[in-house]
């Protein structure tokens, strides 16, 4: 008798939890977050009736979403084919130089986008790729050597991945290669001990701390977790209270007496980690890096391009929160009527959940973490990146989640 074979959603399920037990070995505070992050959603569930309204109480004790940084489209495109093992297809186009604190990086999620496999286990990661292109952060020569650097390492096993495309094919595997395969890509995303080039780590430094999160190390890392919480503002009180210092706000949305909506995020602020460091003369010493945090996030219903037009008119108030209701109603029932958000067969009591990022508020985490600005140069960018761009590079269609939310909608509550 063969061994039962294991769906896409409980490979996905497996990586997720093997990749948050690695990181609460490596990031202890992470432990803390996940736990408090339970007890919050413990207490919140037996006060509020509707508190399963944007999903299951165990789908989100479950989720989980992380986030990953490579340095080039031939790295992209092999994250792709791991991730793909698990369902987990790339979902929008974010371009994070283009934020307040500018990041030299383009990102995607990865993530599934069938409605079932999301109830199932909605994990996703956030991936960003270096923008090398980019003249205003690295001129021809330090392009040429970050490019050089990149294209020497090697992130993933070959056979690893080479698996990971048989499985994808084959929508699942049996539960005795499950184990090897799934040990095999969390350990992909460990924290690597080999001793990093200073000079060049410190270089890339001086354009930007990611840039040298990305390509100045040989391998690559999750540069967080994120627990899902119910109440993102009893989490960020209860976290302090337990002396985490965390960073200065809640990202997103504000908080208001309506439909919670789009995606609300905080982190507590990144840890000195010990690293090995090599210096010009060869020599090997301590050191630390501060570029590991935990995040936590709490969700809201999808908003519509009409509704997210008056989010982004709403988030560009020096107050948001005093004018909201000059954009949101206070109801569902009037987002529903007014196209402002989706909700399955357009029934206000079943709301879709956002699935996805802010482009604003990922900028806004990545920044608070770090301890130097971004150096951009007075040069016309011509790197031409676009979704489309990113699309062709990794030979994948990268989904509009709008239109994935569009199809959702269609759907009749269940």
């Amino acid at each position: 008798m063969s061994p039962p074979k294991l769906a896409t959603w409980q490979l996905r399920a497996r990586f997720a939890a093997g990749l948050s037990a690695m990181y609460a070995s490596e990031v202890p505070a992470y432990a803390t977050l996940v736990e408090v992050s339970g007890q919050v959603n413990s207490d919140y569930l037996a006060r509020h009736s509707s508190a399963q309204r944007l999903g299951s109480i165990q789908r989100i004790t479950a989720e989980r979403h992380g986030a990953i940084r490579v340095g080039s489209p031939a790295e992209l495109a092999a994250v792709a084919d791991l991730f793909a093992a698990f369902g987990m297809l790339p979902v929008g186009y974010y371009d994070l130089r283009s934020a307040q604190s500018p990041i030299p990086v383009v990102s995607t999620a990865f993530r599934p986008i069938d409605a079932n496999e999301l109830a199932h286990n909605p994990f996703r990661v956030f991936t960003s790729m270096l923008a090398t292109r980019d003249p205003r952060y690295f001129d021809a020569d330090l392009r040429t050597r970050v490019e050089a650097f990149l294209g020497r390492r090697q992130l993933f096993d070959p056979a690893l991945l080479a698996q990971a495309r048989r499985i994808a094919a084959d929508g699942g595997c049996d539960v005795d290669q499950a184990r090897p395969f799934v040990a095999a890509a969390v350990a992909a995303f460990a924290l690597s001990h080999e001793p990093i080039d200073k000079f060049w780590y410190d270089e890339l430094s001086r354009v930007s701390a990611v840039a040298a999160d990305i390509a100045g190390v040989s391998s690559t890392h999750i540069n967080h977790l994120t627990p899902r919480v119910l109440d993102i503002d009893d989490l960020y009180s209860r976290m302090t209270a337990r002396g985490i210092t965390m960073i200065d706000a809640i990202q997103g949305p504000p908080r208001t007496d309506g439909p919670d909506v789009l995606l609300r995020q905080t982190s507590f602020r990144a840890l000195a980690e010990p690293r090995l460091f090599r210096a010009e003369c060869g020599a090997v010493g301590p050191g630390t890096l501060r570029v590991r945090f935990g995040e936590v996030e709490a969700r809201g219903v999808a908003l519509t391009p009409q509704g997210r037009q008056r989010y982004d008119a709403a988030m560009a108030a020096p107050e948001p929160a005093s004018t909201w209701s000059d954009h949101f109603p206070s109801t569902d029932e009037e987002m529903a009527a007014q196209g402002l958000a989706y909700y399955r067969g357009g029934d206000p009591s079943a709301p879709i959940v956002y699935e996805d990022f802010l482009p604003a508020s990922a900028a806004g985490i990545f920044r608070s973490n770090l301890d130097s600005e971004t150096k951009a140069a007075d040069a016309e960018d011509n790197s031409c990146y676009d979704s489309g761009w990113l699309a062709g590079a990794i030979d994948r269609d990268i989904h509009d989640p709008y239109a994935l939310y569009e199809a959702l909608s269609k759907e009749v509550p269940q």
